[in-house]
């Protein structure tokens, strides 16, 4: 492990987890190496129990906003997500060592990261508004469009309580999720910013 790095696991927060590609090359700048990366995400969120909230993949880095895995620790399930992505593109090494971790334990920081994220493209200036960026979760938040990686949000629980009918969900549980309006990060979908 290295010296001074301290990961926090075991608590039920989210993780927002930065990592980049091999010294910082744009080796996602391709359509075909994003679309490996979406494809190997979600491989790796069914395969380790975790979900996600948020997502964004720059052309070299990557942002994700996720929960602890059921099957693995989060380096795990990162590592074997590198992995994945790497054994199906040429450059080798494709990524940096290791991974930035930061525990988000708040609805306010979870908001925040994800803001960060969808905005990064518009903030690098790779496409004017953040619904033009295909690779990110910002058009799941934004619309419930169905993208490759499932995220956690107020459209996939609803379509989870119409394909299940409600059972087994508390009316508390169900009030709460179908009254949230989904927060994704663009200003003219979100007039109340604090609400």
């Amino acid at each position: 492990m290295t010296q001074g790095l301290e990961r926090r696991y075991g608590l039920g927060h989210h993780h927002f987890v930065t990592f980049s590609c091999y010294r910082r090359q744009p080796f996602l700048a391709e359509v075909r190496v994003r679309e490996v990366f979406e494809t190997s995400l979600e491989t790796m969120r069914r395969k380790y129990g975790f979900s996600i909230d948020s997502y964004v993949v720059m052309p070299e880095h990557v942002h994700l906003l996720v929960s602890e895995p059921r099957n693995a620790t989060l380096s795990v399930a990162l590592q074997a997500l590198k992995i994945s992505v790497s054994r199906r593109s040429v450059p080798r090494p494709f990524w940096q060592p290791r991974f930035y971790d930061f525990n988000v334990y708040t609805d306010k920081k979870r908001l925040e990261k994800r803001r960060y994220m969808h905005r990064n493209p518009v903030a690098r200036g790779l496409v004017s508004h953040p619904k033009d960026w295909v690779w990110s979760s910002y058009r799941q938040w934004a619309t419930g469009y169905d993208g490759v990686v499932e995220i956690e949000s107020p459209w996939t629980f609803a379509r989870r309580l119409v394909m299940t009918g409600g059972m087994g969900l508390a009316p508390d549980i169900l009030r709460t999720h179908i009254s949230k309006k989904p927060r994704c990060g663009a200003p003219e979908l979100e007039e109340n910013e604090d609400a």
